[in-house]
Order: C-alpha cells, then sequence, then structure tokens
C-alpha cells in the first residue's frame, strides 16, 4: 500500500501518516467507535473521523437503508423527475429547523455548502454589495472561494481568491460593527453581503456567547446583512443540542451550511438550509432556478442515507448522547489537567468534541530546537511537535486514534462518535492520565528521535 501511494497518491501522505503510526497497520473492518486491524488488534477511535462519524463505524440502520435503495433498484439522480428523497430530506430538516429555515440544496461536501450559502447571499443583493466578512479563526473549506475565506495554518499557501474579504477578530462584535463601518460606501450604504460565523469554533474550541449572537442577528436585519452559520462540523447532535445556535432560543441565521455526519458516516453529502424570503428572492424564478446547480446534488442513494442518518439522530436523541458525553469527559479530563500541571495547560469542549490545550514552555520549545533545527520557521512547531508524540504515544502503547488541530494553539482533539459507551471513555482518560505522566519532555524526546532520519 505505501509503494501504490507513493506512485500514485502522495510520497508525502505516506510519510505524515507513519509519522503518528496509523498508516503502518491494514484496517480489516470497523464498527462503531472501534476500528479491527487485519492483525487481530482493535483500535479505539478517539477522532469521531473528524465530525463525519457522529453514528460510528457503519451503523447497522445506515447500512439498511442503502442495502434497501440498492436492492429495489431505486434510481440514483435523474433532473428530468422529481425525487422523492431529495423533497423527503428537505422537508425533514424543515421540521427540526427553528423558524422559516426551510429551503435546502443538498451538494457533497461542506465546502460546496458554504460555497453555495456565499453565492445565494451575494445574488441576494444583485451583485450591488462587494464584501464580505470572515473570522481570523474560521474554517469553512478549501476550494478557491469557501478556502480564501478560511483563517487557518493549513492555508499558508496565497490561492486566488473572493475579492473584499476582510477579516475580523474571531468573537468580537465590536471589530465587525468597525468592519462594515469601515466599508461602507460614499452614498452611506452597507456594502457587505455576508457575514461568515462559526458559533463554536471546532478549530479552537472558543465560542461566540450568546449575547454577541444576538447582536451579530440584529446589525445583520440592520444593514441587511445575510448572516450564514457555518456549523459542518458541529451539526447534528455533536456540541449537546441539534445544532449549536439551536441552544438560543429565536436565533436564526438567514443561512445554515452543515454537513459531515448528515451522511451517517456512509454517504458524502452536505447541505444549506436558507429562510424562505431570502432564497424566495435570490433564486425562486424561473430565469434563475438552475443558476447554481452541481451534478450530484442529491443523489438517490445519498438523500436517503441522510433522510435514515437524521432519523437516527433523532430518535437515538444524539443531543443527549453528546451531553452524556460530556458528562464524563468534562470532569475527566479537568481531572487530567490537575494532576498534570506541567504538561496540561487547559481544557475546553462541549458535548463530544473537546481539546486539551499542552504546555509548550520555553524549555520544551528549546529542546524541540535542538532536537529539530530550524523549527522555529514555523511559530507553532514546538507545540505541535508536543502534540504529535502524545497522539503518537496513545497510538502506539494504547491503540487509540486521535487528531491535533493544525488551527490556532493546535490542541489534541478529543471527539469520539456518540455510539462510544462510558467504559470506552474511561479507558481512553486511563490512557491520557498514564501518557502524560511519563511527562512530556520524555514523549518529545522519544517520538522526535524515532522520527528524524526518516519522515523529516
Amino acid at each position: 500500500m505505501h509503494d501504490l501511494y507513493r506512485r500514485y497518491v502522495s510520497r508525502s501522505q505516506v510519510s505524515l501518516m507513519t509519522t503518528f503510526g496509523f498508516g503502518r497497520e491494514l484496517v480489516e473492518k470497523a464498527e462503531g467507535p472501534w476500528v479491527h486491524m487485519r492483525d487481530g488488534s482493535r483500535v479505539l477511535d478517539m477522532s469521531g473521523g473528524v465530525g463525519v462519524l457522529n453514528h460510528g463505524h457503519n451503523h447497522p440502520r445506515i447500512l439498511a437503508a442503502r442495502a434497501r435503495f440498492a436492492q429495489q433498484r431505486r434510481m440514483e439522480v435523474h433532473k428530468a423527475f422529481f425525487s422523492p428523497y431529495l423533497g423527503a430530506l428537505s422537508h425533514n430538516v424543515a421540521e427540526l429547523l427553528p423558524g422559516d429555515l426551510s429551503v435546502s440544496y443538498f451538494p457533497n461536501s461542506g465546502a460546496e455548502a458554504n460555497e453555495g450559502a456565499i453565492k445565494m447571499a451575494y445574488k441576494y443583493h444583485e451583485g450591488r454589495r462587494n464584501t464580505i466578512l470572515r473570522a481570523d479563526i474560521s474554517f469553512h473549506g478549501k476550494t478557491l472561494g469557501a478556502g480564501s475565506l478560511t483563517g487557518s495554518a493549513e492555508n499558508h499557501f496565497r490561492f486566488p481568491g473572493l475579492p473584499n474579504a476582510v477579516v475580523y477578530p474571531y468573537g468580537d462584535v465590536d471589530a465587525v460593527r468597525a468592519a462594515i463601518e469601515a466599508t461602507r460606501r460614499a452614498d452611506g450604504g452597507c456594502d457587505v453581503y455576508a457575514l461568515m460565523v462559526e458559533p463554536y469554533s471546532a478549530s479552537s474550541m472558543r465560542c461566540w456567547s450568546e449575547s454577541a449572537l444576538r447582536e451579530l442577528r440584529q446589525l445583520c436585519d440592520d444593514e441587511d446583512i445575510v448572516l450564514i452559520f457555518d456549523e459542518v462540523y458541529t451539526g447534528w447532535g455533536k456540541t449537546g443540542s441539534l445544532f449549536y445556535f439551536m441552544r438560543y432560543d429565536g436565533l436564526l441565521p438567514d443561512i445554515l451550511a452543515y454537513s459531515k455526519s448528515l451522511g451517517g458516516g456512509k454517504a458524502s453529502i452536505s447541505g444549506y438550509t436558507a429562510r424562505e424570503r431570502l432564497f424566495r428572492k435570490a433564486y425562486d424564478r424561473l430565469a434563475d432556478v438552475i443558476l447554481h446547480s452541481t451534478t450530484y446534488y442529491g443523489f438517490g442513494e445519498e438523500t436517503v442515507t441522510a433522510i435514515e442518518a437524521v432519523n437516527v439522530v433523532v430518535e437515538d436523541d444524539f443531543p443527549g448522547r453528546a451531553r452524556q458525553i460530556e458528562a464524563i469527559l468534562g470532569p475527566g479530563l479537568e481531572r487530567i489537567r490537575k494532576a498534570h500541571p506541567d504538561a496540561v495547560d487547559r481544557v475546553s469542549g462541549v458535548g463530544s468534541l473537546f481539546g486539551v490545550f499542552l504546555n509548550s514552555g520555553p524549555k520544551l520549545l528549546e529542546l524541540a530546537g535542538k532536537l529539530v533545527p530550524g523549527f522555529n520557521r514555523d511559530p507553532q512547531f514546538g507545540t505541535k511537535l508536543i502534540t504529535l508524540s502524545v497522539i503518537a504515544h496513545l497510538y502506539r502503547e494504547h491503540k487509540i486514534m486521535t487528531y491535533y488541530s493544525p488551527n490556532a494553539e493546535n490542541p489534541l482533539m478529543v471527539a469520539p462518535t456518540l455510539m462510544v459507551e462510558p467504559a470506552d471513555l474511561e479507558y481512553f482518560l486511563d490512557a491520557l492520565d498514564a501518557t502524560l505522566a511519563l511527562g512530556l519532555r520524555r514523549l518529545l524526546t522519544g517520538f522526535v528521535r524515532e522520527k528524524v532520519g526518516s519522515a523529516w
């Protein structure tokens, strides 16, 4: 497999994956929170597929829905016929979302959902406004448009992107207000057509306060700015409410973008849902009906899978499951922080989405510099090395898979599927406790010595 990847996929991807140890074994199957390897061992997946696996690996109801679709030889897609699956999914999403968030479009990826939302906002204003606002810490995708609105260390190469994208500090309403004023047209009119907001940032474990979100809503109402909430990662129960913004009664975006676990861990599908008045003005006329379209929009098996995925979210109370996970992870990680104050700076999270921020004091950074000369070209490289050393040890010694956020402060991410059991969470907490007990210096030294001369 390494040879095939090096020849036909990416040599660098082989180096990256084997750095963690993940890429040195082949997977046989996966179920729930567990990945079963060909050598008979199993790995506890605490990554949750980076938001994709709220339903876990191969949820039986998801598999059954897809099997029925295939056995009955249902039609996948045809633009000349109406799709009952597309109509049903749109209806079901509208039933679950508050207010008049009721008109949906279902492309393939979160980036496409955000792209579609941005296009709708621009069309709503008929091209008369030119500015879009996005946060300094953000992740909206890696396409040219959505990527230009992503404030992440992953975007270290500058591609062409949307014009007039203005950056504001995450969580700062006053800065948003100032950005609107700074871009105001000579006639006094507002030039901002859309405001991109992640109510909860899965990259940095930060959130907007309720009062700040309500201020944004009022500001957008006053200036007729399209407010877009990106809940691609945090949607469908991950944070303890169906969507993070829904914990605040009466709060509505103009467009909501989502993806990840909408496909139940088996289908590539995303969505964005707009308030009815916005959609009607932007697109609902014969001349504009196909102004925005994609080949696989509303693909049959994908929408059927999403219908069942949403059914499971509701019937199995995924928000409640996330709150139960939080009741174990929150106190457990806090105990670990107190037990290892030299290793853990802080812990932050909600529902089934937590970040462990490891200390990277001067002595550790100095050690990292000695072990890997030139690391200071990336100011976060020392912190990354420390976090990677913990991830690698958890996998090698405890068969636990985690990941780190490359954005902002590079926390160790603890984001299990909502199918995880309490005993699995306790096993993870014990393993993390034992790992940190070794000391970050020892973990860092061992990790770097193993990698120097191979991947690096």
